[in-house]
């Protein structure tokens, strides 16, 4: 037993090494841009940063490379996956610090575990003087992190594991798009790179519209496409997408994080004919619900404070921020402190809301998620139809995702489960937000943006803010994109062992 313990420990820590060395090569990208650029500098943090995730990831692969075949649990996948994702923050988190661009290396790592996460909160400072090649390399991070550095790994440096399915659950990803899951992450990763090239083109040609140059259109084009697609928020301009003052880029962005919430089932559906899903499937239905909804609740609290000149301006302003809070984007055509000194309570709790309910399952999105809202949705009417009917009347649940399912209860228990999970995660953020001295409004605010892995920002989020509260902000957005069970996971495995090697 001890033996075969021994031997799946072995394997989580090669699939680790295996995934740290991806995120040592993906450098080599931001690498080049500054050389191109003649960022010699940044060229050399990122050559250091590199190796170093290089080292690491080789040594950690080599050391279980003789446990490799050994077929993977589901602790041992999940723990891959939570492992992968901190250590990867620490190692990808030197480029960030050595450029000097960062008060600390904690500011350092925040920033790389909200761009992995697709979180899109930020501590740099002198974003619009930021060099290229650092630029490069925060959109990337978003990019991989939406997903997923699992997901990367398995698609270019494994050839296939019996426990890479146990792996790819790790990451909060359950569909099957393919036979396998390492023919499924390929897939994911296609269908990204397709609307990559198509994404960038229209936001390439929305930059110059707006007036930028034609190469640096087309890097903005390129930076802000990755976010979009990734739900992840980040900007190359501190004013975020207010930066272009352009309707054109407005729609442009509003689509493509749109499509990028959708689950990527979804997106194999409709490339492969079935498009008849985007109108019967229950997360779209649930996110047009919920949209719908909300949006006349915000527009409602926006026009009672007259906030904006009229309904069109009041509608523009506020849809964009509700759909980029409940996509878990986090773009902005506002100012943070506007929410605050303007918006008032109606808004800003739809906003809060919509930042909570989050995307879809499987998809680069945060938040409760559709799916979840759908069967929460099911479930309770079915439960009010069974009182009001005989006793011996029998109610199913039913509901359309790709096909008509019939949920069992550990589905329905799992939904309920994650939900509670993200308001109890919620409410820790908030009350360490308001331990740290600021509002109840403000840390409800910013906590329901780190827990649905959005990027709207009330103005709490700032280098001088608290160490404790940055602390707290990081653990909240690595837990809450793994979807609590992986680092779950990896703490009760710790936990196991200390106490087996310390306690008598």
């Amino acid at each position: 037993m001890f033996a075969r313990r021994a031997l799946r420990d072995g394997a989580v820590w090669h699939y680790i090494g295996l995934v740290l060395i991806g995120m040592g090569l993906v450098q080599y990208i931001p690498l080049m841009m500054s050389l191109v650029c003649r960022e010699w500098d940044m060229a050399l943090d990122f050559l250091i940063s590199s190796s170093s995730a290089l080292l690491v990831g080789g040594a950690a692969a080599l050391g279980g490379r003789q446990s490799r075949r050994t077929k993977l649990g589901w602790s041992q996948g999940m723990m891959v996956a939570a492992g992968s994702w901190f250590l990867g923050t620490l190692l990808c988190a030197l480029p960030y610090y050595l450029s000097g661009n960062y008060r600390s290396y904690l500011d350092s790592c925040f920033d790389v575990m909200s761009g992995l996460t697709t979180t899109g909160l930020t501590m740099v400072q002198d974003l619009d003087h930021l060099s290229d090649g650092l630029n490069m390399w925060r959109h990337l991070l978003t990019f991989i992190g939406g997903q997923g550095l699992v997901v990367l790994a398995l698609s270019f440096l494994v050839k296939g594991t019996s426990g890479a399915y146990k792996m790819y659950v790790g990451e909060a990803k359950d569909e099957r798009l393919m036979p396998n899951a390492v023919s499924t992450t390929r897939y994911i990763w296609l269908i990204s790179l397709i609307y990559l090239v198509l994404g960038t083109l229209v936001l390439w040609i929305a930059g110059i519209t707006a007036g930028l140059s034609a190469d640096r259109a087309f890097l903005h084009g390129l930076w802000v496409f990755m976010a979009a697609w990734s739900t992840g928020g980040f900007a190359p301009m501190s004013q975020n997408i207010l930066y272009y003052h352009s309707a054109f880029y407005e729609i442009a962005t509003m689509v493509f994080f749109i499509i990028g919430s959708f689950n990527f089932a979804l997106h194999y559906a409709v490339l492969t004919g079935k498009r008849r899903e985007l109108v019967r499937n229950v997360e779209t239905l649930s996110f047009t619900v919920t949209v719908t909804v909300l949006t006349l609740i915000t527009t409602l609290g926006l026009m009672r404070l007259n906030v904006y000149p009229d309904a069109a301006a009041a509608f523009r302003k506020g849809f964009y921020q509700l759909i980029s809070g409940h996509t878990t984007t986090g773009f902005m055509t506002v100012y943070a402190r506007q929410f605050h000194y303007e918006w008032g309570d109606i808004a800003l709790f739809a906003i809060i809301s919509a930042m909570l309910l989050g995307g879809s399952a499987c998809s680069t999105a945060g938040g409760f998620k559709g799916l979840r809202i759908g069967i929460i949705a099911h479930t309770l009417g079915r439960e009010t139809r069974r009182m009001a009917l005989p006793d011996s009347t029998v109610c199913i649940v039913k509901y359309h995702h790709i096909r008509d399912v019939v949920p069992d209860e550990a589905q329905i228990r799992s939904a309920f489960m994650i939900v509670i999970l993200y308001i109890v995660t919620f409410a820790v953020g908030t009350l360490a937000g308001m331990l740290s001295g600021y509002s109840f409004g403000m840390s409800a605010f910013e906590s329901a943006s780190v827990t649905g892995n959005v990027g709207l920002s009330i103005g709490v989020t700032q280098p001088s803010m608290p160490s404790a509260l940055k602390l707290t902000y990081i653990v909240i957005m690595w837990v809450a994109r793994l979807e609590f069970m992986s680092v779950l996971a990896m703490a009760v495995n710790i936990a196991g062992k200390v106490r087996k090697n310390v306690l008598p």
